[in-house]
């Protein structure tokens, strides 16, 4: 087997453990990465398009891939503007299913969030929700929508709000074990890309794909 794989958002807590992964794993022959900025990564497998992903449309000759993976994703404290904000979360994850389609690529997987729902009051879930509803509507053959709780690990910027959901979703852990609520567990970023490389290789029923599911597989890895 010799795969060609594209990630969106491959400088981020999550594309970044998936870059290494796919680098690293010998059924990929050719890692393509399209972003505004370099990921520094230097490797004979990996290609790099350093473009305005905000007008993914424009790359249509150059998204030929067997799997797409589209880690992209921003914050309210990073993008204020939701005007902005909308254009990141939900324009390029659609973009990208868009091309799917147009190139005959099978298999696209989007990491979403736990709760997003098109009708949510929060703007950050119903941002997420639309955007699901959007990619699910290209009828791709392998769709899959991540859903994680909180993500954990280190990152670039400080987000107050995000640390103090940690600390105490951290003090919360050990009731977070038992039954509906293990599904609000935080979740490491590799655990996500690894399930992410998982999903790309195994027989599974396309659709959402849940926090604690994502956690029960890659248990089983």
């Amino acid at each position: 087997m010799s795969k060609t794989a594209i990630i969106l958002g491959a400088t981020g807590l999550t594309g970044s453990h998936l870059l290494q992964l796919l680098l690293d794993d010998e059924r990929y022959a050719r890692i393509i990465v399209f972003g505004r900025k370099t990921c520094g990564v230097g490797h004979s497998k990996l290609t790099e398009h350093i473009v305005n992903v905000l007008h993914l449309e424009n790359q249509q000759e150059l998204f030929q891939a067997d799997e797409v993976f589209c880690c992209i994703g921003t914050t309210k404290a990073k993008t204020p503007n939701k005007d902005i904000y909308t254009k990141i979360d939900y324009g390029i994850p659609t973009a990208a299913a868009k091309l799917c389609k147009e190139n005959g690529i099978e298999t696209f997987m989007v990491i979403s969030a736990l709760g997003a729902k098109k009708k949510s009051k929060i703007f950050y879930n119903r941002v997420k929700g639309k955007m699901e509803e959007a990619v699910l509507s290209f009828n791709i053959k392998n769709t899959y929508i991540l859903q994680p709780s909180l993500i954990s690990g280190e990152r670039d910027e400080k987000r107050i709000g995000e640390s103090i959901m940690k600390f105490l979703m951290s003090m919360l852990k050990p009731l977070l074990r038992f039954g509906d609520l293990e599904r609000y567990r935080p979740i490491h970023p590799k655990t996500i890309a690894k399930c992410m490389v998982w999903l790309g290789n195994n027989e599974y029923q396309p659709g959402r794909v849940e926090s604690k599911i994502i956690q029960e597989i890659t248990d089983d890895i």
